[in-house]
């Protein structure tokens, strides 16, 4: 297999779009407001698309699935752009899906997706340039990118002693974590970071459909995310487990995460220049930190790509 055939798959979503809403109102009723702007889109992938063709021009092909929606700045005619519907890699009696975990257990149903892959949120960037052996080994292993166990060391005893309740996020990580040791005898208790992670398709469906089958099969009926769910670091897990992956701790000079109402580290991104970069909206973020969010992006990624209109 070759480095060059490396694709990317991003998950996307609109959530100010009315028809989106009106579909997922049919099962959660009209209490929408933290939740719109949450996922909001703030045109985050127009900047990611820019980063990926400034610093990575070797990806072959741009996998970005949706639930029957595209940005209206985006050439879905470019040859490298492919949308991809929720019903192109998922049954449709668990359809309509708003559960980020499940849609990423499918991931590796996409249609002419590549051995090795990179999977994205909009909100992740590339910030220089890159290589494919940032990615992969030259065996073709996954590098996977944790952050030390210290930190969730710190989590851990904070949960512990009642001083800090455990949030969703973590009980999907744990969940994680709890199939990998009862499989394997093996206690993996790294964080995953917020960014662009890699993957191989063949080693992602075989946990997925083969080794933690029945537990996928009962996450997939999970609408919107349950306690039950699974984080996808369970694949970094399993790939570790059998000595089909090379871990690497990551600090902030390889991968860098804040939140955008935290308007001090856009200095301090600026000033690192990460490998990979992550703006997180968060519901406490306003207007006001969205825009900064979007000036700033502007005028790291000033140049238009050959992925959006260019009219």
């Amino acid at each position: 297999m070759k480095h060059s055939e490396i694709d990317i798959v991003y998950l996307w979503v609109d959530s100010s779009c009315q028809k989106w809403l009106d579909k997922k109102s049919n099962y959660i009723g009209n209490n929408l407001s933290q939740m719109i702007e949450r996922y909001k889109s703030n045109d985050e992938l127009r900047y990611s698309l820019r980063s990926v063709e400034m610093f990575a021009p070797w990806i072959k092909n741009i996998f970005i699935v949706t639930d029957d929606q595209k940005p209206e700045w985006l050439d879905i005619t470019h040859p490298k752009i492919h949308l991809i519907d929720h019903k192109d890699i998922m049954p449709m009696d668990i359809l309509p899906c708003f559960n980020s975990n499940v849609l990423e257990s499918n991931i590796h149903k996409i249609p002419g997706l590549s051995e090795m892959f990179l999977l994205a949120n909009d909100d992740t960037f590339l910030g220089k340039l890159v290589s494919p052996n940032d990615f992969f080994t030259e065996e073709g292993l996954p590098i996977i990118r944790m952050m030390h166990p210290l930190k969730r060391l710190k989590w851990h005893g904070l949960e512990h002693f009642k001083i800090k309740k455990t949030s969703l996020y973590y009980q999907f990580v744990n969940n994680a974590t709890n199939l990998v040791k009862n499989k394997y005898g093996k206690l993996f208790f790294q964080m995953p970071q917020h960014n662009i992670d890699a993957y191989l398709k063949s080693s992602f469906k075989r946990t997925v459909e083969v080794i933690f089958y029945d537990e996928f099969k009962t996450m997939s009926i999970n609408k919107f995310r349950k306690n039950n769910d699974i984080q996808r670091i369970i694949h970094m897990y399993v790939a570790l487990a059998e000595n089909k992956g090379l871990l690497r701790y990551v600090n902030a000079k390889e991968s860098f995460s804040m939140i955008i109402n935290n308007r001090a580290n856009y200095a301090k991104l600026l000033k690192i220049k990460p490998l990979l970069f992550c703006l997180n909206d968060t519901e406490q973020a306003t207007t006001e930190d969205r825009d900064y969010m979007k000036r700033f992006l502007e005028e790291y990624f000033p140049v238009k790509s050959q992925f959006e209109k260019q009219n």
